[in-house]
């Protein structure tokens, strides 16, 4: 193995599901300029878009996430096709 191949940085970092705001706090060496305060202290934070508490695959529901209005964007291009 390659020495000073992997980073030596790590520190603790709020990853903020922005789906629908659940919190954890793990290890990562992101680098970000947002901080907030969890469980009585201040970490960096991270937001992210989908986590294993909104994901479909874990949760057992089928939901639809929008970002950016995908989804309009879409049917504003192709929803009043008609089937030929």
């Amino acid at each position: 193995m390659k020495k000073g191949l992997h980073p030596e940085s790590y520190r603790p970092v709020v990853f903020k599901d922005m789906s629908n705001g659940d919190m954890f706090l793990s290890k990562s060496t992101v680098a970000t300029k947002e901080t907030i305060e969890f469980e009585g202290e201040t970490y960096p934070l991270l937001k992210i878009e989908i986590s294993n508490t909104s994901h479909p695959f874990y949760t057992g529901k089928s939901t639809l996430v929008d970002t950016a209005g995908r989804v309009d964007k879409f049917m504003s291009r192709y929803g009043d096709r008609k089937k030929k």
